[in-house]
């Protein structure tokens, strides 16, 4: 029987929790509907035993006649059987029943997060996904019970009802008005139970997302001594969370208790009434014993009524939670043209508004264009950044971020005004752009599992190409001092390497994939001058004649690529050769010169000390204060004609202090 995890989960009904729970049912009819006649089959079939036992007391203890005590006997015992195997036949369904609605909704979810790819952490936090995951499909999924034993308590109730009716209709009516009764005093605490579950099910959203940040950032904080503050106010939330999972339990105990009680209590009066009606003659001593048989089984459709309250309560908050994720639309786009040219519409941000990017808007709501056959420019209207087929472009910015949106514009992970050569970015098969275009920045997953599983990805490289990778990506070292190299284990998230021993793994990672448009946020930011020197000269060799964009402010970098356009305010500023720019404009120079003094940092005291000592000894020594300045000087030397001396060229480095095997 297929289920959701062999086929498609199919389009989920999002206009309201109980519409989404109707979905789930009536998205597996047939087994949903076996459920129904196997949970009403097993109710009924609970009445038949009273009834036989009734029968076999009246007729069966009658002097002389054997016959009919053996055979209401025998009846008896098969009645049993056949209720013992509706019951395992209902569980069986109802465990697929409910397997399905899990799968299922994990499935929605997880096709939803695609769809909303790097939009997803900008609209909602980790942990409501965690919880919705944790939790909420586990919930969704036993609320589905009420399909089977459910439905089976109402059939059940009214065959209950319809033989105390051939009985006694004093009977018959404290039953029908008495379950209904039970029903609607436990209804209040069901509403109790539902507003304090949504509190709950918000705060540990909350909570889970406070927790993945904290493990995610142990080193950092760590190192910045603010460990405990973090872990104090985890504490204090992890004891208002436990505050509402008291009102919760609180809630559900009072059901709970009632769900047994309650049927108890209307057993003993029911019994009573029937017992006084046997003493007066008005029934028989075995109508006696099925009156009780019967009322007997009527707290199990009673208890399945009150569960499948409970199911719902609770199951209507889930779904609410699944259903708001899923209304979580993702960035859409509306047909501008690309020339710039009027149009009747613009690119729609996720309300449903225009966000604003100008008359360069772009997008399709449907991709229908193919992907330009050979390399092309990749033209980002919105800040003016092109970066040419070929060639090493690199994009330095004061702020990290306004590049790093740049790059998620030119890969596709945001709303943009991009062109790939003479089409619209946006109107090309996401395919074929996540075939020929990676984006790889620092946070990009390490799974774990060996070295070369992180570095192959989806690809079945041979050695060769792995090792030049590797030394391309400056990264041979990490591979000769793990014990068993390219097989050595990685820890998830490649936490028992170094920040600078991940960044190179990445980048080894998307060397190897060779992509026709290489977009590399920051790839050098965390290793040593001496390493960021190798990986830029790797990165430029590696890439020969490949498109690649680099984002960055480091002079080791900026200075192996062909073009560098300097963003400011998210903008073109400046165009040209990294010695140019040092030439002609001062804030290319100020932004190059505050990192270079950032690198160097490290290594100012020992530079300091050691120019004391030798001034000591009569020995002069100046060292360089300005490296921006040298530069400027050596692009100006080389604009006159005069050779360029690169190795002056170069800022100072400190000695290697990260990137090492830890």
């Amino acid at each position: 029987m297929a289920t959701a995890s062999t086929t498609g989960p199919g389009v989920p009904d999002r206009r309201g929790p109980a519409r989404y729970l109707w979905w789930l049912v009536v998205s597996q009819p047939k087994r949903v509907a076996l459920g129904s006649v196997l949970g009403s089959a097993w109710m009924v079939g609970l009445t038949l035993p009273p009834y036989v036992l009734s029968r076999a007391i009246d007729d069966g203890l009658r002097p002389g006649d054997e016959g009919a005590l053996i055979g209401w006997t025998a009846a008896l015992f098969i009645v049993g059987i056949l209720d013992a195997w509706l019951g395992i036949m209902r569980h069986r369904t109802m465990t697929r029943i409910r397997l399905d609605a899990y799968f299922r909704t994990v499935r929605v979810v997880m096709d939803h997060a695609t769809r909303l790819g790097a939009a997803l952490p900008r609209r909602v936090s980790a942990g409501e996904v965690v919880t919705i995951g944790h939790s909420d499909v586990g919930v969704i999924g036993s609320t589905l019970t009420v399909t089977g034993p459910g439905v089976g308590a109402v059939i059940a109730y009214a065959v209950v009802a319809a033989l105390l009716l051939s009985f006694s209709v004093l009977l018959a009516i404290v039953v029908l008005l008495g379950v209904p009764l039970l029903a609607l005093f436990v209804g209040p605490f069901l509403g109790r139970l539902q507003g304090a579950e949504t509190a709950y099910r918000e705060r540990q959203g909350a909570l889970a997302g406070v927790l993945g940040d904290l493990a995610a950032g142990l080193r950092v904080l760590n190192g910045l001594g603010g460990k405990q503050v973090f872990a104090a106010r985890y504490r204090a939330g992890s004891r208002e969370l436990r505050d509402e999972g008291h009102r919760v339990g609180s809630s559900m105990s009072w059901i709970q208790a009632f769900g047994i009680g309650l049927p108890s209590v209307f057993l003993a009066a029911v019994t009573w009434l029937a017992a006084r009606m046997a003493a007066q003659g008005a029934i028989t001593v075995g109508e006696l014993v099925a009156v009780y048989g019967y009322v007997a089984v009527l707290v199990v459709p009673v208890s399945s009524f009150l569960e499948s309250g409970y199911d719902i309560s609770r199951g209507l908050v889930s779904a609410r939670r699944v259903v708001d994720f899923l209304n979580l639309a993702p960035e859409t786009w509306s047909a501008v043209p690309a020339s710039g040219g009027k149009s009747g519409t613009v690119a729609l941000g996720a309300s449903g508004e225009a966000p604003g990017v100008g008359e360069h808007a772009l997008g399709v709501r449907e991709a229908t264009v193919g992907a330009p056959e050979a390399p092309a420019v990749l033209h980002d209207h919105l800040s003016g950044v092109k970066v040419e087929p070929g060639i090493l472009t690199a994009l330095a910015s004061t702020r990290t971020s306004e590049a790093t949106e740049v790059v998620d514009r030119l890969g596709r992970f945001t709303l943009g005004s991009v062109t790939w050569g003479a089409v619209r970015l946006d109107a090309v098969p996401l395919e074929q752009v996540r075939a020929r275009i990676l984006v790889a920045d620092n946070e990009a997953a390490l799974f774990a599992g060996t070295l070369r599983a992180a570095l192959s990805g989806r690809l079945a490289p041979d050695e060769d190409a792995l090792t030049h990778a590797v030394e391309a990506a400056a990264a041979r070292d990490i591979v000769l001092g793990l014990p068993d190299g390219f097989d050595a284990r990685l820890d998830a998230h490649g936490h028992n390497l170094s920040g600078g021993q991940r960044q190179r793994v990445r980048l080894a990672r998307a060397l190897l994939a060779d992509p026709e448009v290489l977009l590399a946020v920051e790839p050098t930011s965390a290793v040593d001058a001496h390493t960021e020197a190798k990986m830029a000269a790797g990165l430029r060799a590696a890439r020969a004649e490949r498109t690649t964009l680099v984002t960055t402010t480091s002079p080791l970098v900026l200075d192996q690529a062909d073009v560098v356009y300097h963003l400011v305010d998210g903008r073109v500023s400046a165009v040209g050769s990294h010695a140019g720019l040092l030439a002609r404009h001062p804030d290319y120079r100020r932004l190059v010169s505050r990192d270079t003094e950032e690198a160097t940092t490290a290594g100012a005291t020992d530079v300091t000390e050691a120019t004391e000592m030798r001034g000591s000894t009569g020995t002069d020594m100046h060292p360089t204060t300005d490296v921006a300045e040298k530069e400027a000087a050596t692009a100006a030397d080389a604009e006159q004609g005069r050779p360029d001396d690169r190795e002056n060229s170069r800022p100072c480095s400190p000695e290697p202090t990260h990137g090492t095997l830890r």
